[in-house]
């Protein structure tokens, strides 16, 4: 009897192994073509002699899609059966990646993207689905941490990745390297994980999926456009604002009036994932904000090329490795709370660090920032991925790990875009603020003059000068920018007294 118990237990134990090495492989994956291909757009605008503008659909027709489809996790799941859901999109998400490597024309690789977004957008969350329902309570935080590193550490280390691919063999290997990840994935899924229980006689609400679909297309679009198109002074931006807006009202007035909505606003009650969900919005802002500063700031300020700006950035996916190895360790001995508030007053910390670079800090500042910063985020993004759904009734769990990471990735698309906006907008204002000092009264550019730095009575002598201001202005708007994300921190700090601290029903 003893014998057979140890079997069973044993037998068990390789499952949830297996089943883990396969969730993480996927995760990874997708989590790593959300930032692997924006390497390679330079070469991929070159071999298909496209516009910089027409190449930026590679990466928006991907975000798109992943979004209108995410929320369809829940439903697909409860109807198909989640095995069967994780393993066809593994497929797919696999077989568009080779299509897209393969492809010859900017129609054709912006269709495969599109189809790697639909395939792709369910991954994410079904592997925190399947490690919360593989693991006991009591193992969750340890579960979240395996998931969290494949979660945090992909977009991290995915431009350094691309850049290496891209410099030593092709664009083309951005997407064919996740063929093998696929397939491991899908051969372990297959013999190890069981199928979920089906509910077929679940309706789906076509009429609140719609509206939702065309409401977070509407806003992926406009944050992915706005800054190229000049916001709300295209035609375009404006209608994608106005349909955020109205179909989103519609949506929120839908599901309450609804008998049976497309998500159901009851999970919502429950404080710890509501508050989880704003906390999970911050973390995807500074998650992929700071990413989206750094290799400009390094290339175009500092003369780093792309392959070295990626060797410096990816220790910053180590600090997070280690954060989110301690907190698995030690979930259920320490509060998630004093976890999410270390992380925060990391982050808080690094940003302002930030704002003191200049464009002669060494590349060991920002290796060192850069590994703090993970550091507070492997120490929030694995607490908070707990106690989200410590305490949320597990039928909601499919539709909850979908509004999770859809969350996450709209944080992180209006994170960017805001970056980005407020950059240009800091850049301009400056340069009209240092302009102001060059005159003839200037003590300092006189001397220039004199010693032979600068000629002002010639077009050349004012070009070489009006470098050097847009230089000037360019490197404080950056700082403004991480000043910016400090506060963005900061204010998320009270949301931490919100959070039902440790208790029966929480793990952590």
């Amino acid at each position: 009897m003893a014998l057979t118990q140890s079997l069973k237990t044993e037998g068990a134990s390789t499952n949830r192994v297996m089943i883990t090495i396969s969730v993480m492989l996927a995760t990874i994956m997708q989590a790593l073509d959300t930032t692997i291909a924006n390497v390679a757009l330079p070469h991929m605008k070159g071999a298909m002699g496209t516009t910089q503008d027409q190449i930026s659909w590679v990466l928006t027709s991907y975000i798109v899609a992943a979004a209108i489809c995410m929320p369809l996790t829940g439903i697909l799941s409860a109807r198909i059966g989640r095995k069967r859901l994780f393993m066809w999109s593994i497929v797919g998400f696999t077989v568009s990646s080779i299509l897209c490597g393969a492809a010859q024309s900017l129609d054709q690789i912006v269709l495969f993207r599109l189809l790697q977004g639909v395939f792709g957008a369910s991954l994410v969350p079904l592997s925190q689905s399947v490690l919360l329902d593989t693991y006991p309570k009591e193992k969750h935080g340890s579960a979240m941490a395996m998931w969290g590193v494949g979660v945090m550490v992909g977009p991290i280390l995915g431009p350094y990745l691309g850049g290496l691919l891209t410099e030593y063999y092709s664009w083309r290997w951005v997407f064919y390297i996740n063929v093998p990840f696929g397939i491991i994935a899908w051969l372990g899924l297959a013999g190890f994980l069981e199928e979920s229980k089906l509910d077929k006689k679940r309706s789906f609400d076509m009429y609140g999926f719609v509206l939702l679909g065309v409401a977070i297309g509407s806003l992926q679009m406009m944050l992915d456009r706005g800054e190229s198109q000049n916001w709300f002074s295209s035609l375009e931006v404006t209608i994608e604002g106005l349909l955020t807006v109205v179909c989103g009202a519609m949506f929120l007035v839908h599901i309450f009036t609804h008998s049976h909505p497309f998500i159901d606003p009851k999970m919502f009650r429950d404080r710890n994932f509501s508050i989880g969900m704003v906390f999970i919005f911050i973390v995807g802002i500074i998650l992929l904000s700071s990413m989206a500063l750094l290799p400009p700031f390094m290339n175009s300020l500092m003369g780093y090329p792309v392959v070295d700006i990626g060797a410096i950035l990816a220790p910053r996916g180590f600090g997070t490795m280690a954060a989110m190895i301690i907190v698995g360790r030690f979930a259920n001995k320490i509060d998630a709370r004093l976890f999410i508030t270390l992380g925060l007053v990391l982050i808080t910390y690094s940003m302002w660090e930030m704002t003191l670079f200049t464009t002669e800090v060494t590349a060991w500042d920002i290796i060192r920032t850069g590994m703090v910063q993970g550091t507070g985020l492997g120490f929030i993004f694995v607490p908070l991925s707990t106690i989200s759904f410590a305490t949320l009734d597990p039928k909601y769990r499919n539709e909850g790990t979908s509004m999770f990471s859809l969350l996450r990735n709209i944080g992180s698309s209006i994170g960017i875009s805001v970056v980005t906006t407020y950059l240009a907008q800091r850049t301009q204002i400056n340069h009209a603020a240092f302009a102001d000092y060059i005159n003839p009264f200037n003590l300092a550019l006189q001397i220039s003059q004199e010693q032979g730095a600068y000629n002002t009575t010639t077009a050349a002598g004012l070009a070489a000068l009006n470098q050097v201001v847009t230089g000037q202005a360019a490197t404080l708007a950056y700082l403004q920018d991480f000043r910016l994300m400090m506060w963005i921190t900061v204010a998320a700090l009270p949301l931490v007294l919100l959070l039902k601290g440790k208790s029966k029903h929480v793990p952590a």
